[in-house]
């Protein structure tokens, strides 16, 4: 989009920093100030500034603004040359590129405009609808329409679908067709029929007004029969809208990471790739990957008559659909795991096949709030993240599970930590936080301050939980297909990869640390907490777990790694250890289930 402006603003740069033909020095200032500053006023559709022959800047803008209301965007608006026909009087020529839609295409033509000496020796223009567009008369002006495409799917493990497009019908009660003893009936039916709660439906309705229009629900209608609409509306007021919403497989399904879908806001709207309104992701992966999902509205310009009567189109360009994003996310782990956090304020969980590295799930119990904790967080694991630090007293000669020697130093801490995938990005596919052993900066947080300690995110302890379960280090991956992708916003980006500086994780420093986390839960080394992970449905479970400060005078929180099988899991959340333990248990067993 707006692949044209560049070239042009070059060519102007250049075409204005040469003299006109044929003038001199002695000469007066000639129209290329004027004109530059025409074009520019254009583009903002304000064209304060600029003096007119035979009108005002107020009336100039008033044309302009209505001449420009339909298109929904602005132009952009660029000088390709200026003719002087007299001393008085010159003729620009000013290029016009409208960013119509996400395609490569633009509406691109160009427009004559007449300039007139003034008689203080500026420059003044004569501003008509043509200047706009060459076909314009006046009270016409230029309309847009934009059909978008159905947005794409957002896909999980196996090719599921996660979130679709749907078409949907939107039940809605109208209260004005209805006398007072008639909600109640209406209610009950709809009650009935929607399997909804009565008595909720029923204080909605009694709290809107008299003539509004109440939301019932919204259901999908491949889910229901085919004469839904026709069913609703038997009863009284109920009426069955048709409409597409993107929707997930259950609400608050993967809410944080996935993202929501609404109307553009004005802020969006002014960076020129978006009209107000326009479906657009406002979070998450809908919002980092908008313009793939989104694809290229189909568009026609036209031109509208005063009577309303639109002329052939102008310019049309065909839709181009948005392409789906691939994810590694699995269906049924994901759901468990919301499902899990649902009563478990400020909860995260995040679980990792160690085989593949595919990230099976990323639940927080924000539901969709927007608080990206499980990926994003930045938690301090104080001195005590067992792998990590079992791991650096392992290379230092110490036998595993014994107290010799003391904590390591902290370069074998940060050794180990890369070697397990702390603090090595290589290809989530989305923002994260790896974790790794702070550097002293001046941006690490208050936790970190103490000596020994481990930063990390929910999602950078499942990584290492992982690369325990495998025998190697992993290397984590969310999204299959990565390109291209926007910005997301929230100023967090993956780091380079270091995984050619990284001391690789041997076969026996593996075996022994899975021996270590076995005997955390079964063993000699076992405690109370950890036991009931011993066997979670008859099969065996390695985990560590803990609990350390935030800092800045926060509640302490917990976590737990645990590796079952081809299931690394690692869970956060403020409280006690063993509420954290427990969660986990649920978790895992759920799965087993």
């Amino acid at each position: 989009m707006g692949k044209n402006r560049l070239t042009a603003a070059i060519l102007v740069f250049s075409f204005l920093g040469l003299p006109l033909a044929g003038c001199s020095d002695e000469e007066r200032p000639g129209p290329e100030e004027a004109v530059a500053s025409l074009a520019d006023g254009i583009s903002r559709v304000d064209v304060t500034g600029n003096e007119f022959a035979g009108s005002t800047v107020e009336a100039v803008n008033g044309m302009l603004e209505y001449v420009v209301s339909g298109m929904k965007i602005k132009p952009s608006v660029t000088v390709s040359k200026i003719d002087e026909v007299s001393a008085n009087e010159a003729v620009a020529t000013l290029n016009y590129v409208w960013d119509v839609n996400a395609s490569t295409e633009d509406y691109t033509y160009q427009t004559t405009v007449t300039l007139e000496r003034g008689s203080d020796t500026g420059w003044q223009t004569r501003f008509r609808s043509t200047t706009v567009h060459p076909d314009l008369l006046p009270w016409q002006r230029l309309v847009r329409k934009a059909s978008p495409p159905t947005r794409a799917d957002i896909l999980g493990a196996g090719g599921s679908v996660l979130v679709r497009h749907w078409p949907v019908w939107r039940v809605v009660l109208d209260k004005s067709v209805l006398g007072e003893n008639e909600y109640a009936a209406s209610v009950y039916y709809l009650s009935l029929f929607l399997g909804l709660d009565a008595d909720a439906l029923t204080a909605k309705v009694q709290a809107a007004g008299p003539d509004d229009f109440v939301e019932v629900t919204t259901v999908r209608q491949d889910q229901v029969s085919p004469s839904f609409d026709s069913e609703i509306a038997t009863i009284p007021g109920a009426d069955a809208l048709p409409e597409r919403r993107v929707l997930g497989p259950s609400p608050g399904f993967a809410a944080d990471l996935l993202g929501t879908v609404g109307p553009a806001t004005d802020e969006m709207a002014a960076e020129g790739l978006l009209a107000p309104g326009d479906l657009t992701g406002l979070s998450g992966l809908q919002r980092e990957y908008d313009s793939r999902l989104r694809g290229s509205d189909a568009v026609t310009v036209r031109v509208l008559n005063a009577d309303n009567t639109l002329d052939p189109p102008l310019f049309e360009a065909p839709a181009e659909p948005g392409v789906a994003l691939e994810t590694t996310l699995d269906l049924r782990i994901q759901s468990q795991a919301d499902a899990l956090l649902v009563d478990t304020p400020g909860a995260s969980l995040v679980a990792i096949q160690p085989s593949t590295g595919n990230v099976l799930a990323v639940a927080n119990s924000s539901g969709g709030k927007g608080t990206q904790a499980a990926l994003l967080g930045e938690y301090s694991l104080g001195s005590s993240f067992l792998p990590v630090t079992e791991l650096a007293r392992l290379r230092a000669g110490a036998a595993g599970g014994t107290e010799e020697p003391d904590i390591p130093a902290e370069a074998d801490l940060a050794a180990a930590s890369q070697s397990l995938g702390l603090g090595t990005a290589e290809g989530l596919g989305t923002p994260a936080f790896y974790g790794g052993m702070p550097d002293g900066g001046a941006e690490q947080t208050t936790a970190a301050d103490v000596p020994g300690t481990v930063l990390a995110s929910p999602f950078a302890v499942a990584a290492v939980a992982a690369s325990v379960g495998r025998g190697e280090r992993v290397s984590p991956v969310l999204v299959l297909n990565p390109e291209p992708r926007q910005e997301s916003g929230d100023g967090k980006t993956e780091l380079p990869s270091s995984a050619d500086d990284t001391p690789a994780l041997l076969a026996d420093e593996a075996e022994q640390l899975q021996s270590i986390l076995r005997a955390n839960v079964a063993g000699g080394r076992a405690s109370e907490e950890l036991e009931v992970l011993g066997y979670v449905s008859g099969k065996p479970v390695m985990a560590a777990a803990g609990t350390a400060g935030t800092g800045g005078g926060k509640p302490d929180h917990a976590w737990v790694a645990a590796i079952q099988g081809d299931l690394a899991v690692a869970v956060f959340l403020p409280g006690s250890s063993a509420d954290a333990v427990a969660v986990t248990a649920a978790f895992l067993e759920a799965l087993a289930g």
